[in-house]
């Protein structure tokens, strides 16, 4: 199970926008798109708040973070 799961293919298809069309307005592939929709591939960092910002929501709407057990067993809650 990927760590890093997001919500792509909801914003695209809730604006009705092929993976291409992504592609387009975040410089990419559409390869990339798919493989980052398929949680086969992470994006980085300047990809991710491309995305996030033309759908116009924040970036954990669209990447939430599910932390291993492990670490979340460590973790002090004094960040």
């Amino acid at each position: 199970m990927p760590f890093i799961r997001n919500t792509i293919r909801e914003l695209r298809a809730a604006q009705s926008m092929t993976q291409q069309e992504l592609a387009d307005h975040i410089f990419v592939t559409r390869q990339t798109v798919n493989a980052i929709e398929a949680n086969k591939y992470s994006p980085s960092l300047e990809v991710a708040f491309r995305i996030a910002h033309v759908f116009g929501v924040p970036l954990e709407q669209v990447f939430q973070y599910d932390a291993p057990r492990s670490l979340r067993s460590h973790s002090s809650g004094n960040d």
